[in-house]
């Protein structure tokens, strides 16, 4: 499957990795091609620079947003909450219309510091402001309640025993993103609405910062029992 990732970060290095490894024709996404791969050192966190990365996953394309919008037939939205909208508007509303996005960012505000608060809550969510601007995309709010770490390998943690929420208003969209979580490993895969259940998927994220903050590691996720 062709698959495009916008984002060169922690999260879209994870993802495009493991989609590489899984046999898809994955491309990455990025404002400028050329900046992206002359990045070699790591960032604060240790993630490497995404130049770095690519030379050891040589299968994986790189291009603009543009490019990689035109390349995939599903479209990983791996970039920072702030920035989303941005991003796609320069991939093109043309270039997304018809296509899957699943939306991995949440809208952490940094502004005031860490831990962040969240820029859009309670009556919104990042996730429906994707479907607004663009309404002929099929959004799929998923993996973004987990690290990159534990979204790729789910195994990593409690031999996988614990969930995974989707969300979105269309259901064969939600369908397929199911399909594909699965390929990673995941078992408990839970379906919790329309793109309006993304405000309490998102809202995870406060709890999920001081739980890390409190293991001092991401090797963590909830588990729903009922």
């Amino acid at each position: 499957m062709r698959i495009a990732v916008f984002g060169t970060g922690m999260v879209g290095q994870a993802l495009a990795a493991r989609l590489a490894e899984q046999g898809h024709d994955v491309m990455v996404g990025t404002r400028d091609v050329a900046q992206a791969l002359a990045r070699k050192d790591p960032d604060g966190r240790g993630t490497p620079g995404f130049g770095a990365w690519h030379a050891g996953h040589p299968r994986v394309q790189v291009g603009t947003f543009p490019q990689a919008a035109a390349h995939g037939e599903i479209l990983v939205n791996a970039t920072s909450g702030t920035a989303v909208l941005e991003v796609l508007g320069q991939a093109g509303a043309e270039r997304l219309a018809g296509k899957v996005l699943i939306d991995v960012a949440n809208p952490l505000d940094f502004s005031k510091g860490v831990p962040p608060t969240l820029s859009v809550c309670n009556t919104d969510s990042l996730a429906e402001q994707i479907q607004r601007a663009f309404p002929a995309l099929k959004v799929v709010k998923a993996l973004n309640t987990t690290n990159a770490s534990v979204m790729t390998d789910p195994a990593t943690v409690g031999d996988a025993d614990h969930t995974l929420f989707v969300c979105g208003n269309d259901a064969e969209a939600k369908a397929r993103v199911t399909e594909l979580v699965r390929s990673f490993g995941w078992k408990d895969v839970l379906d919790v609405g329309d793109v309006t259940a993304a405000r309490a998927t998102e809202m995870l994220l406060p709890i999920w910062l001081r739980l890390f903050g409190l293991f001092k590691t991401p090797l963590f996720n909830f588990k729903v029992v009922h």
